[in-house]
């Protein structure tokens, strides 16, 4: 089982760690880990791991039960039971985290303001899309969103992370929205991040403290998806 410290600290760019198991294609598991794997449309953390003079790059990261797997590249893996020194790609990270709070920030705004769902959506590093229930899609109405959705980066709100037990974020109306009910049973517990005043959803993504971080969000497309689904893609500043 590793503990995964991006679940709590966001905003942890190193760390130390012990390797606790090296799999037969070289990745390896750690004790502890910041590195987020990649789900819920976010893609997974660059980064490297140092230990004395050997250094390895980690081009990817995936999540299988209760082990992160780091991919390396390089011919011969740290040992099991090895300390080693991680560093995250922290420049990546940050736009992956203003974007996806980008992203819950045009979500709040659609189902408090026209009560549309989200069916989908996908990011990459300060560009993202969403599909939303709609039936029509016209320029006034994206550039309406456009504006009420920088007024939410403009009010400055919170961005709390908590990790609640299964039946009490149950209790929470609008978490259902998120499929929340599709957890399997295993899952005791539900990680929430609220956007205060705004948006509450079940997630387990990285995410800036204030919406203030994520910067001016531009609409620069929107599509036809099918008949009762639109997309919006939005833009950040780098």
């Amino acid at each position: 089982m590793t503990d995964l410290l991006y679940q709590t600290d966001s905003y942890l760019k190193t760390f130390n760690a012990v390797v606790t198991h090296v799999g037969e294609d070289g990745r390896i598991a750690l004790d502890r880990s910041a590195f987020y794997p990649g789900g819920g449309g976010q893609p997974c953390d660059y980064g490297e791991l140092t230990s004395g003079e050997q250094r390895w790059q980690v081009p990817k990261v995936m999540k299988e039960g209760a082990t992160l797997w780091h991919a390396l590249q390089a011919a011969a893996p740290p040992a099991v039971g090895q300390p080693v020194n991680a560093r995250l790609d922290w420049a990546r990270r940050f736009q992956l985290m203003r974007t996806h709070t980008a992203m819950h920030i045009l979500c709040g705004v659609v189902w408090r303001n026209y009560g549309a769902s989200v069916t989908g959506g996908n990011m990459q590093p300060l560009r993202g899309r969403m599909d939303f229930e709609f039936e029509t899609m016209r320029a006034e109405l994206v550039q309406e969103i456009e504006q009420k959705i920088n007024a939410e980066v403009a009010a400055e709100r919170e961005v709390r992370v908590n990790i609640l037990p299964r039946a009490e974020a149950f209790q929470i109306p609008d978490l259902i929205r998120t499929k929340i009910n599709l957890l399997p049973e295993g899952i005791t517990e539900v990680r929430t991040v609220e956007i205060v005043g705004l948006d509450l959803q079940a997630d387990g993504g990285t995410h800036v403290a204030n919406t203030a971080e994520v910067g001016e969000i531009r609409v620069v497309d929107y599509k036809s998806k099918g008949r009762i689904n639109k997309r919006i893609v939005v833009e950040i500043d780098g």
